[in-house]
């Protein structure tokens, strides 16, 4: 009886297993050749929220109007130019209940034309369109949920309506749902035969580390991902995710490349919590991260100010650079830190970044040398990303002295001679 427990036992074990790997092996590449370079766009969620009051509200409620006009200005003031493709749709967009056939549906109040004339409406305008959705019971606002049984319905129908973009959240859902999940909707979007970016939250609901997460598993299934916790319109936020990133970068930078992110989430610059100093923090270090670029802003009042950040050519370059290496941390001297990252062509860009709060601008005396930037025996072109302004061609022992504002950045980029 004993040895035919055991028998019993390892059949059903292997049986398991065959089932794990049947299951898995579908799941195993997200192949859609999307974001070789860090996807750009707006999305709705920091700004508005939920905010389903269009009544008292018209203006800045979540409607079709909402993200018509939004893409409107992306596409009429410069911003489709430069790369922002993307008008993401976030939560609070559907019904609470699905249709008779169980798909999701827009709020005809709010979306009356659909979602589809949306998305054509957006195509229209040489844009794309992106949609949110959340592997769970419900979303984190209250709407409908997409649950294992739902995945391949939710894929299929966001395909027909030509979604270019799922982000796919992870409210009311636990561990084991998402280990399934995630990687179910790869396949499924996968399966409708639509290019489909996907951006995955698994990996911020679970502590955003090994061995909870499985940053190559994730390379293979998700465009983008979300290691930590939501942006708040605030330094304090915006900082804490900086130094989220620098303490954890050893198991970060390596896990993303072109086709695969991180993504410290949406940009405020334009918004209300960060002065002019603090917006170009978040935008170089952002830069320096190959991160993502989805301002969460209203385009339709954005200042020239916020503009001249968000539209910063140089800026751009370095964040959509080529090589697709994520830069790291490589110096701390409180309150100031060193952000680098390594570009095509023997290219660098520089973050010195000022966290101090005494009022007092910070004196940082280096050199290429000192930088670890020495490939280029003849020295380097330096420039000033923010200034717009060529500071010379430095030697490796060059004297550079770098002065940074309180809560403030210096980014350089650097061009070798040779």
């Amino acid at each position: 009886m004993v040895l035919e427990g055991k028998a019993v036992f390892s059949t059903m074990l292997l049986l398991s297993l065959i089932t794990l790997l049947a299951l898995a092996v579908p799941y195993l590449s997200l192949d859609n050749g999307l974001v070789r370079t860090p996807p750009m766009g707006w999305m709705a969620w920091e700004r508005y929220r939920c905010n389903i009051d269009c009544k008292k509200d018209p203006e800045n409620c979540i409607s079709e109007h909402l993200f018509k006009s939004m893409a409107d200005r992306m596409a009429e003031d410069g911003w489709r130019e430069l790369g922002y493709q993307y008008v993401s749709i976030d939560d609070c967009w559907s019904l609470k209940t699905r249709d008779s056939q169980g798909r999701l549906q827009a709020d005809p109040e709010r979306f009356p034309s659909g979602i589809k004339a949306l998305a054509d409406y957006v195509h229209s305008k040489g844009l794309k369109l992106g949609i949110y959705a959340d592997l769970g019971n419900y979303t984190c606002g209250g709407y409908p949920g997409t649950t294992l049984d739902t995945i391949s319905l939710d894929a299929a129908t966001f395909a027909a309506w030509e979604v270019d973009m799922l982000k796919l959240d992870g409210c009311y859902s636990n561990s084991s749902v998402k280990a399934i999940g995630y990687q179910k909707m790869s396949s499924a979007l996968n399966a409708t035969g639509r290019p489909i970016l996907y951006s995955c939250s698994w990996p911020a609901y679970e502590g955003g580390l090994p061995p909870q997460v499985n940053y190559t598993l994730l390379g293979e299934i998700c465009n983008t991902w979300r290691n930590y916790g939501d942006v708040q319109d605030s330094w304090d936020s915006v900082l804490s995710i900086i130094e989220w990133y620098g303490k954890n970068q050893d198991v970060l930078q390596p896990a993303a490349g072109p086709g695969h992110w991180n993504d410290p989430d949406m940009l405020i610059t334009g918004d209300f919590g960060l002065s002019f100093g603090q917006s170009k923090v978040q935008m170089a270090i952002w830069a320096i991260l190959a991160s993502p670029l989805f301002m969460s802003n209203d385009l339709r009042t954005i200042s020239v100010n916020a503009r001249d950040i968000l539209q910063n050519r140089l800026l751009l370059y370095i964040n959509q650079d080529s090589l697709g290496r994520q830069g790291k941390l490589i110096i701390e001297k409180k309150p100031l830190e060193v952000w680098r990252r390594e570009l095509v062509k023997g290219q660098y860009a520089v973050a010195f970044m000022n966290k101090g709060t005494d009022g007092t601008p910070r004196d940082f005396p280096t050199c290429l040398s000192m930088l670890n930037i020495t490939e280029c025996a003849t020295g380097y072109k330096v420039y000033d990303a923010f200034e717009k302004e060529f500071l010379g061609e430095m030697k490796l022992d060059t004297p550079i002295d770098v002065i940074v504002n309180p809560t403030g950045v210096v980014l350089l980029f650097i061009v070798p001679t040779c």
